[in-house]
């Protein structure tokens, strides 16, 4: 009798299900391509001459016709089960392939696994079997299980193809809930690679190590790296990411460049990484390098600007800035993406300009600056602010920044952490105290609103309010390493609690290893206790990466305790020129009745 309708599969299923299976030579056939096979009942149209040779015959015919009725009519169990036994019985990579991915997108792991398992046993010396079988791993979480086929793999993958295996194993690995048992159980088999797969191993080894949290471990791994292929660019991008946690590794890096001065993107990359650890004196020296060397590309001068704006250097930032912008208006093709990326380049260029001549006074200038700026974003309805604070004009400035009654979350957010930092920079800190009480009120859970509260309330005298709202931030936040470090240097600087004051930094710098901000609250802490020496060697430490006029405060007070008076004058000299304005060189420099 004839099928019910349900059950009539359709000619493109089967063709689906034969394609992979017509495709391939019989399990005996030699590795060359092969003619379509004869279907089963086509004999030769001589009856006495023999009916033509197929790897594709009756009874796999049909259970392979079987397999995908079932898998049509939602049987994926079924289908999973009789195509796995056919392509064991075949020896067909195609068919388990097809197999593995049924599996797959049933969401059946274990039974994906299994495939892929009889797979790589059926066909030993199928790479792509192997491979099939390590990626399972990885995506269930068994790195325990991984060794013997990844040793498996190495072995029989084409030369060429093994050190793109070794590499993948870092993007396989990289959301593992358990790193740490990912680098115990692959280390043994990446520590056995030798020759060309070294390298290979030893990147990622280290990966898996910084992934995991040994860092001491990977920055070993990165030495040895860099002894065993010295040109090798893997072994200063693992010293760049290590930076933070192993200030050793820097010295890579910098040996590498003295070495290969002309390595633009990796002076470009540690220039990056000085910015991150808060050191922007020492950035703009990588970046001024780099616009020395490449004087025609934009980028270099436009992060110059950045880094000498913020250094409160108005006319270097200046300078460069208007370097940028004579490279980014220059016109030129390019892609999509490269347009708007000049585009994008140009506004911050603008931007930063208007803002370097308000540092200046001059605001007119900047005023002009930002009528060339495209749109009216938030960044430039700040500056425009700033600007009419600055003429005195507070209510208009104020008003401008407010988001509409109708404005989203994102939006009021933003209006409100902008109106605040203004009324902060205007050191009207009340105000700045009263805005921050809105905008949690809004978003009671938001931790860099609340952090800003805390600082807010510390400049208007309410320490428990600020203590108890820094440990809000570090409950809701562990890592969140400002926090530790603001309260720290509050006790420091209030001279109480020094004890749990330098507890909290060191754990802030412990989150935040060489930040410039934590090393110069440690050497408060360190002189409060009364160690000098230890206290001008940190706050030395701190002011040569980041000159900041409070971290000068800090370094002249304690040189002057010592009897360096000649260079806490130098020091207190330079900062005023800087910030002559900042609020804690004026209270150094009056109590100790300094004139700088």
């Amino acid at each position: 009798m004839p099928l019910p309708l349900h059950r009539v599969i359709t000619a493109a299923a089967l063709l689906a299900a034969l394609q992979a299976h017509a495709q391939a030579p019989a399990p005996d056939a030699p590795a060359t391509p092969a003619t379509p096979a004869t279907p089963p009942a086509a004999a030769s149209a001589v009856p006495d001459e023999p009916a033509t040779h197929s790897a594709m015959d009756a009874p796999l015919f049909y259970q392979l016709l079987i397999g995908e009725i079932e898998l049509q009519n939602g049987q994926a169990g079924v289908a999973f089960q009789v195509l796995l036994d056919a392509a064991r019985r075949t020896a067909d990579e195609a068919l388990f392939k097809r197999v593995v991915n049924i599996a797959i997108q049933a969401r059946a792991g274990d039974q994906a696994l299994m495939a892929a398992r009889a797979w790589a046993e059926t066909v030993p010396t199928s790479s792509e079997a192997l491979q099939s079988v390590v990626q399972l791993l990885a995506l269930m979480n068994k790195p325990a299980e991984v060794p013997q086929p990844l040793a498996a793999l190495l072995r029989v993958a084409p030369a060429p193809e093994r050190p793109g295996y070794i590499v993948a194993l870092t993007r396989l690995f990289q959301r593992s809930p358990d790193p740490k048992a990912v680098l115990a159980a692959l280390s043994p088999v990446l520590r056995a690679q030798t020759g060309p797969l070294k390298g290979p191993a030893l990147f990622t080894e280290a990966r898996l190590a910084l992934n995991a949290g040994d860092n001491a471990r990977a920055l070993a791994l990165t030495r040895e790296l860099h002894q065993a292929v010295p040109d090798n660019d893997d072994a200063m991008q693992l010293a760049i990411e290590l930076m933070p946690a192993e200030p050793q590794a820097e010295s890579l890096i910098t040996e590498r460049l003295q070495q290969k001065p002309g390595q633009h993107a990796l002076r470009q990359a540690y220039g990056r990484a000085l910015i991150q650890a808060q050191r922007p004196a020492e950035a703009a020296q990588q970046f001024r390098l780099l616009t020395e060397a490449a004087p025609d590309n934009p980028a270099p001068w436009l992060a110059l600007g950045a880094i000498e704006l913020e250094l409160k250097r108005p006319a270097a930032a200046e300078a460069a800035l208007r370097e940028s912008l004579k490279r980014l208006d220059t016109p030129a093709a390019g892609t999509d993406a490269e347009i708007k990326s000049r585009a994008d380049g140009r506004r911050q260029a603008l931007l930063m300009l208007s803002q370097a001549a308000e540092q200046r006074g001059d605001f007119k200038g900047a005023e002009a600056a930002l009528q060339k700026v495209d749109g009216a974003g938030m960044d430039v309805r700040y500056r425009r602010a700033s600007l009419l604070a600055r003429q005195g004009k507070v209510a208009d400035a104020r008003k401008l920044l407010r988001p509409a009654a109708d404005a989203g979350d994102a939006d009021t957010r933003a209006g409100l952490l902008a109106e605040a930092q203004l009324m902060r920079d205007l050191r009207d800190y009340p105000a700045a105290y009263g805005v921050l009480n809105a905008a949690i009120e809004r978003f009671p859970q938001d931790v860099d609103l609340i952090y800003e509260q805390a600082m807010m309330a510390e400049k208007v005298g309410r320490f428990d309010d600020m203590e108890a709202q820094l440990r809000k931030v570090i409950e809701l936040k562990p890592d969140y390493h400002h926090a530790y470090n603001a309260l720290g240097y509050s006790f420091a600087d209030r001279n109480v609690r020094l004890p749990e004051a330098k507890q909290l930094i060191e754990k802030a710098l412990k989150l935040a290893p060489g930040e410039a901000f934590i090393v110069d609250s440690l050497g408060w802490v360190e002189f409060r206790l009364g160690n000098l020496d230890e206290a001008a060697r940190l706050l030395r430490q701190a002011h040569k990466g980041r000159p900041d006029a409070e971290i000068a405060a800090h370094l002249g007070e304690v040189l002057w305790a010592q009897g360096a008076q000649e260079e806490a004058r130098r020091i207190f000299a330079d900062a005023a020129q800087r910030e002559p304005d900042n609020e804690a060189l004026r209270e150094v420099l009056t109590r100790l009745k300094v004139k700088p």
